[in-house]
């Protein structure tokens, strides 16, 4: 038996044909529904990139202990399992990440790996000077897109004058050299993770002919993470070099649906094809992600799995399921037990019949908005003060994305006791980083049933008592420190719960 996952960055479900969109070309995509079941009820678990990434290895919730950072000492590792139980994991990628101080040792875990440099603003190509042919929009700083950024991406994609010259491509590349190579072996899992079509959206003329419109101005392909203040016109310029990206994800997803064709692969391999997360195109009057609350743009995403235990080629599953369901999903698929902490479920049943998995999910970013649905309403609750405190990391591996903590932050540490799924080890607990701006948005219940888009919030108090209990349950169960529920207002709700709960 053999796995190959297929993972993309910032993957929008509303821009796939599957989904719903009717003018993305994504033929290969529908290629792959036909094949595989589609989940329409995959839902992210902790935002953003890395932190999604720790959820894929030990399958439980990152959220509400700590923020972006590595593997921790007592984590339990889903490739690392497989390689300790003769199981060979590979990974192969090209996002940045993995190689800055907050995501360091995740790559480290597989029994291998190869690393594809240049996307991004990836500390890659050196240049003391800035270009010449630097675009003056990309010599201007700014908080939110460093000059810094801006410069090493022009440089990275000078090097890079054809399609099959950038990262993806030769991440795709190696990814199908690995499975001709290893096609007679027995019993390993492939990652192929390409960073796109996270920002920015660079592809080549053959991508961008795809979507032909009027457009003059300055490069628009690397949108800011705040509210809209571009023109409709360059609005809708930035969707179609976002959909141009999806293309040439969709061309790239395409070779290995080919290759498992050519091998006759569907008989005996599972495949996995899924994304950490979305990507706000100007809904809400928003960009990207991390300042607004997780709307379903970011927070609903594509999946689709075939099991070559139970095809069911076509099908769709109406189940919620999320990222921390996809390492129990490969565990129980190479036949080995699930650690004792890992909150995912395998998905086996669930592509064989639909069966549930769970009754509601959590997600959100560590010290934002706390979220929950049931599949049909969607609560997210905001941090009941402005100062959004109180507010703790704990962790042994203090990082930031590109930096450790500072000396000043850690005079503040203090050692806390283990938590349940600490192994007994106790840990540094750190003041954290509030995300101030998290209040204002206010704490917000839609009904997707009635309002899939997400534009008018509801008033219900009886339906906001359920997702309470259903936030506070998985809270509980995820042993969150009680600071949280003081964070988010919620002691009174708590100390009621747990009184039900003990009488």
């Amino acid at each position: 038996m053999k796995a190959i996952m297929v993972m993309f960055d910032s993957l929008n479900r509303r821009m796939l044909p599957r989904y719903g969109c009717d003018w993305v070309q994504a033929p290969q995509f529908e290629r792959l529904a036909r094949r595989a079941v589609t989940f329409d009820n995959s839902y992210i678990g902790s935002m953003p990139c890395m932190p999604a990434r720790r959820e894929l290895h030990t399958g439980r919730y990152n959220l509400l202990h700590r923020s972006w950072g590595p593997i921790e000492p007592f984590d339990d590792s889903m490739p690392e399992i497989l390689r300790k139980n003769g199981v060979y994991s590979h990974l192969i990628t090209d996002h940045v990440h993995y190689w800055e101080d907050g995501g360091a040792n995740y790559h480290t875990r597989y029994e291998s790996y190869e690393l594809v440099r240049g996307q991004e603003a990836d500390q890659w190509k050196g240049q003391v000077d800035l270009p010449r042919d630097l675009p003056p929009k990309l010599r201007v700083d700014s908080p939110d897109q460093p000059a810094r950024m801006w410069a090493q991406d022009w440089i990275n994609r000078s090097t890079m004058p054809t399609t099959e010259d950038q990262p993806q491509a030769e991440t795709f590349r190696l990814g199908l050299e690995f499975i001709r190579a290893n096609r007679s072996a027995d019993r390993w899992f492939l990652q192929i993770e390409t960073f796109d079509p996270h920002e920015p959206f660079f592809t080549h003329e053959e991508y961008k002919q795809l979507y032909p419109h009027e457009y003059r101005g300055t490069l628009l392909d690397w949108p800011s993470y705040g509210p809209v203040v571009e023109t409709p016109d360059q609005v809708q310029h930035i969707r179609f070099e976002y959909a141009a990206l999806v293309s040439l994800c969709d061309a790239q997803l395409g070779k290995v649906l080919d290759l498992m064709d050519e091998l006759e692969m569907w008989q005996d391999t599972m495949l996995i094809v899924c994304t950490d997360h979305g990507f706000l195109l100007g809904e809400h009057d928003w960009w990207a992600k991390n300042v607004q609350p997780w709307y379903n743009e970011t927070a609903h995403t594509p999946l689709f799995i075939h099991d070559p235990r139970t095809p069911k080629p076509g099908e769709r599953r109406q189940s919620l399921v999320q990222m921390i369901d996809l390492p129990a999903t490969l565990l129980e698929f190479f036949g080995m037990p699930l650690p004792p902490d890992m909150q995912g479920v395998p998905l086996r049943g669930t592509v064989a019949d639909d069966t549930p998995v769970r009754e509601a999910a959590l997600f959100g970013v560590h010290g934002g908005h706390v979220n929950v649905t049931d599949g049909r309403h969607v609560y997210m609750r905001a941090p009941a003060r402005p100062e959004n405190q109180p507010l703790y990391e704990y962790t042994l591996m203090p990082t930031h994305i590109r930096t450790r903590f500072s000396v000043d932050e850690l005079v503040t540490a203090r050692l806390a006791p283990p938590f349940s799924f600490t192994k007994g080890v106790p840990l540094l607990r750190v003041e954290a980083r509030p995300w101030i701006h998290a209040h204002r948005f206010g704490t917000l219940l839609f009904d997707l049933s009635t309002d899939p888009g997400q534009e008018w919030p509801i008033h219900d108090a009886g339906i906001e008592a359920r997702m309470i209990r259903l936030l506070i349950r998985l809270m509980l169960d995820n042993d969150t420190p009680f600071e949280q529920f003081e964070r988010l207002g919620l002691q009174q709700e708590y100390e009621r719960f747990r009184q039900e709960e003990q009488g």
